[in-house]
């Protein structure tokens, strides 16, 4: 995980150079913003996928965690852009972040000044090459998802992502891929870093949005399903659901479309990759790569 250069506050500084002071403000209390995004080669070059969605949801952040930055969404979008151009990069993951810098190290965040960094490189499956077709184990995770009323859903906050990252680790000692976590009532809501969605009956479910970040791809999923011919509905449900359901499968830049084999040492159906997660998975993966003229919209390209 290495490229040659990194945006900051609109220059581009050396990988190895991009340093901050240890008393940063997020350094030490989460207190930042990010985004994760994806560029794909194409026929016709680079493309980032749905670039403008994710800078609208970048400074939804922004406003929800009450900072405000010098650079527009043109600006910034501009900057993705210009920082995979000097890094040469053809396919790449994205991590945009805007985080509180070194000034105050009390709770009072807004003596701080607010920083911006862009990094691009290099990055394959997020759970494994073999995961996208095999599928992969999971567990419900001890550790309930934050809940609503303690933190915000709708804003991609750098000091949200502990409560995930006691669930990852807890599924990699458990010698699991991912975790899966409730909310505070007990019901279904994502992976550590994924949205989560289950087929019963020829039917595609996903949880609510109410209790789980509005993911990109989790949108691109429900829009290219129902395209598809599928029936997708939002819906609750307990743990139990997920053990009897016929495919489950988790969303994301990272993860993009990842089969579910196992949960709780129960098999899901078959134990493998099941055939609308398979018609889903291609046609997400032609459209991130330009094969389909339809959803060309959703490409930025270089």
């Amino acid at each position: 995980m290495k490229a040659e250069k990194i945006w900051m506050d609109g220059k581009m500084v050396d990988w190895d150079k991009a340093q901050v002071h240890v008393c940063t403000h997020a350094f030490h209390y989460g207190s930042g913003v990010f985004e994760g995004i994806r560029a794909y080669e194409t026929e016709n070059g680079t493309a980032v996928f749905r670039l403008k969605e994710h800078i609208e949801r970048l400074f939804n952040s922004l406003k929800i965690f009450k900072m405000d930055i010098s650079f527009s969404k043109e600006e910034f979008r501009q900057a993705i852009k210009d920082t995979i151009k000097v890094n040469k990069l053809k396919s790449c993951y994205i991590r945009p972040l805007v985080y509180r810098g070194y000034n105050d190290l009390s709770l009072n965040p807004f003596n701080c000044p607010v920083c911006c960094t862009i990094a691009v490189w290099e990055w394959g499956a997020y759970l494994g090459e073999e995961a996208l077709a095999q599928g992969i184990r999971t567990k419900i995770s001890s550790y309930a998802r934050s809940s609503i009323n303690s933190t915000s859903q709708k804003a991609k906050i750098c000091g949200n992502y502990v409560n995930s990252i006691f669930a990852k680790m807890e599924a990699i000692e458990a010698g699991l891929d991912e975790a899966i976590l409730l909310d505070t009532r007990g019901f279904v809501t994502e992976g550590s870093g994924e949205n989560l969605f289950w087929i019963r009956n020829g039917v595609i479910y996903t949880t609510p949005t109410a209790t789980v970040l509005e993911g990109i791809t989790r949108d691109s999923i429900i829009k290219i399903a129902k395209d598809m011919g599928y029936q997708v509905q939002e819906k609750y449900i307990c743990r139990d659901e997920l053990y009897i359901s016929d495919e489950v499968f988790f969303s994301g830049t990272a993860a993009e479309v990842t089969p579910v084999r196992e949960i709780d040492n129960y098999q899901i159906s078959e134990g493998k990759r099941g055939p609308v997660t398979e018609n889903i998975q291609r046609k997400f993966f032609a459209i991130a790569k330009g094969e389909e003229e339809k959803y060309l919209s959703w490409l930025d390209y270089i």
